[in-house]
């Protein structure tokens, strides 16, 4: 089955795999894709079989491949105003546009385009293709797809180029990040006697304070060298949602929110974890002093790990072969480089698109962008064949 790297992006964004679906219809055809260029796929599915990662073999069954690694899922459509539809590629005025275009079919598809280039070039050194499931809702799928790739007997690669948008710039490192769904469990009473209860939104509310003095303290201290490249060069909290209680005159019974922190590779995600733990724990018993039956849960909803910038590693050094590119570039933006990176693989993110671009409505690539991604592509099998 010969196809054109468009054409692979047209089959792959027209599957709406946002991540609250299954992505199973997809993975059926890359496997399919696959298997008609000889090439066996594993599957590394979810707990409950709704969706699965899958990676793939190219080449001699040798170590010191390369691993293509790309997301198969994309945000949501809802609520925004598209002008085509986003499940089918549109071209026009010079950009591809359609769900996925950017973050990151289009880095699939060049990725599933290089297979049989490189089944045809004879590498002499390995191309691995790693696609997962659920990056956009926390790198949950890169995970046990690593460690299934790792313990199952494939030859081990040792360079990992993530295809997040870069602009085909080479980035050496990202931030890391872990997040919690919070429940305040507070103690109702009427707010004219609010000191003989709790109310969760005002206990909440002191964690999300917390997070803006640390934050504000961050900003005013001078970052390390590792830390400084980054925007912020520095590890920031942020709460995304909340919502809580039932009435104007009853403290609140429960209050509910996101909270998150994004981590400079320069810090311990660990360490902030840990940090951010002990002031619940601080807040806790604050309000158990009062009420004992009064609580906060934080429950984990996503844990990545930064990348760390290499010092001219395995994965930097082909990426810049390949693109030419030697400046410094870094992102705040997490993805599965570093879950890669900490289980043993050089990494880096190198991919066609423009991040600003991703999950908006008509979210495009432009056609130069696609194709420095294709002619990337024939670089890197020329690479592999010698």
């Amino acid at each position: 089955m010969d196809m054109t790297a468009r054409a692979l992006m047209d089959k792959l964004i027209s599957f709406p795999t946002v991540s609250r679906d299954s992505n199973l219809d997809l993975i059926d055809w890359v496997e399919g894709y696959l298997a008609s260029h000889g090439v066996d796929a594993v599957r590394v599915p979810n707990d409950d079989g709704t969706k699965a990662s899958l990676y793939a073999h190219v080449g001699p069954q040798v170590g010191g491949g390369v691993v293509l690694s790309g997301h198969t899922d994309v945000v949501p459509v809802d609520g925004q105003a598209w002008d085509t539809d986003p499940f089918v590629v549109t071209e026009k005025g010079g950009k591809l546009y359609g769900r996925g275009t950017c973050d990151m079919k289009g880095f699939d598809a060049l990725a599933l385009f290089a297979v049989p280039l490189a089944i045809k070039a004879g590498i002499k050194r390995p191309l691995q293709i790693a696609l997962s499931y659920d990056e956009e809702v926390g790198c949950l799928g890169a995970p046990p797809m690593i460690d299934h790739m790792v313990s199952h007997g494939m030859p081990r690669a040792d360079t990992v180029l993530v295809g997040e948008p870069s602009m085909m710039q080479v980035v050496t490192g990202h931030k890391g990040g872990a997040g919690w769904h919070v429940h305040v469990r507070g103690f109702e009473v009427h707010s004219s006697l609010a000191y003989t209860g709790v109310s969760a939104i005002m206990m909440g509310a002191k964690l999300i304070d917390w997070a803006n003095q640390v934050n504000a303290q961050s900003a005013a201290a001078t970052p390390s060298d590792i830390n400084a490249p980054f925007d912020p060069p520095y590890t920031t909290l942020h709460c995304g949602t909340i919502s809580g209680g039932t009435a104007n005159n009853i403290t609140a019974k429960d209050c509910r929110f996101s909270f998150d922190i994004r981590v400079v590779p320069g810090d311990s995600v660990d360490a902030w974890k840990a940090r951010v733990m002990a002031k619940i724990a601080e807040i806790e018993a604050e309000m158990q002093a009062v009420r004992p039956e009064t609580g906060i849960d934080a429950v984990p909803f996503f844990g990545l790990p930064g990348l760390v910038p290499e010092n001219m590693g395995k994965a930097e050094e082909l990426a810049r072969s390949l693109t030419g590119d030697n400046a410094t570039h870094v992102v705040s933006y997490g993805t599965e480089a570093g879950q890669f990176q900490e289980r043993g693989y050089s990494a880096v993110v190198c991919g066609p698109g423009d991040i600003a671009q991703a999950h908006q409505p008509n979210e495009f690539i432009t056609v130069d962008q696609f194709a420095q991604g294709e002619a990337f592509m024939h670089r890197l099998v020329a690479a592999l064949a010698q």
